[in-house]
């Protein structure tokens, strides 16, 4: 949506509004600044007959939100007249955003919990774009962008990429995906980057996978990688076609010094607690989804359905 005087923009549905303030004060009647997603709040036929004398001394009267379904059914009673006063936000226009609300979800989880999995079956059943910190990273790194660039120094050096680093990479990233549905994987992982992430959008699904330590150790212990790719090999249950390369570029593969079995207990404790205020801010939102187990397969079937009354397949795949 566009700010209230000059010219309008348009804003991405899934975006957080700046707001509209009315011309001469008060606030824009169709509730620019509360929208948020596919929710609208209606205004009353009584409201939409008071006088804009009256309008402009404050909140008009509105019914409570409701859902898309809901406002669609209503036809937006009252509205259809014209356009946001404040903003210059045509209804029709409106209402179209409206009716294709953007998914914007999160999965969290350790390493070795199957986020990658998890990920790539959401995307391919739900047309969500899989935007991996871990993936943009090399991106940057290869091309020497300067947040590459300064990213470099601290992974040559086996440290945490900073806050303020991932953040700047990652908000950069999702500007550039105003328009699509979207999950993130590896990014927020500290509460600084949920509340920088929290600034310019507002989140539908967290979902988070609790997976036993003894589980997780195992699968870590058996983890290869491809550096240059970051694509991921379990020797259980995701070997290469031939042991030891890469399948697409018949390159090396490496176990990282942090998924051997004396390193992986100090890097599940680490992520615990780096993890646990991100988990709590999510689950005080109501958007946490938490969902435990030891095996992929048998997790998916319940992130599927919960994906399927957010958004509707693209494909049909609940098993595996």
């Amino acid at each position: 949506m566009g700010a209230g005087g000059g010219g309008a923009a348009q804003r991405d549905p899934g975006w957080k509004p700046r707001g509209a303030p009315r011309p001469g004060g008060g606030v824009c009647l169709f509730d620019c600044s509360g929208w948020r997603g596919a929710e609208l709040r209606l205004l009353t036929a009584e409201s939409a007959s008071v006088s804009p004398r009256r309008r402009g001394r404050g909140k008009s009267p509105r019914e409570p939100r409701v859902s898309e379904a809901e406002a669609e059914e209503a036809k937006f009673p009252g509205l259809l007249r014209g356009r946001c006063p404040g903003c210059q936000f045509g209804l029709p226009l409106l209402a179209k955003a409206m009716a294709s609300k953007l998914l914007r979800a999160v999965i969290l989880g350790p390493p070795g919990s199957g986020k990658g999995t998890v990920c790539q079956r959401i995307a391919e059943n739900f047309g969500l774009q899989h935007l991996s910190s871990g993936h943009f990273l090399r991106e940057n790194i290869k091309a020497n962008t300067e947040v590459g660039d300064m990213a470099k120094q601290y992974i040559e050096k086996s440290l945490l990429v900073p806050d303020h680093v991932i953040t700047r990479l990652m908000l950069s990233e999702l500007e550039n995906r105003r328009g699509q549905h979207w999950l993130l994987d590896g990014f927020p992982r500290t509460l600084v980057q949920a509340e920088a992430l929290d600034k310019i959008c507002d989140l539908d699904l967290v979902i988070t996978l609790n997976i036993p330590f003894e589980t997780l150790k195992d699968r870590l212990s058996r983890r290869w990688i491809h550096p240059p790719s970051g694509r991921v090999y379990n020797l259980d249950f995701n070997p290469p076609h031939v042991h030891g390369i890469d399948d697409i570029t018949g390159e090396p593969l490496v176990q990282q010094e942090d998924d051997k079995p004396e390193a992986v207990a100090a890097r599940l404790r680490q992520y615990k607690d780096v993890a646990k205020p991100v988990i709590e801010l999510y689950k005080s939102r109501g958007v946490l989804h938490q969902f435990s187990g030891t095996e992929t397969n048998k997790i998916w079937p319940y992130v599927y359905t919960l994906f399927s009354n957010k958004i509707t397949p693209i494909q049909s795949k609940e098993a595996y």
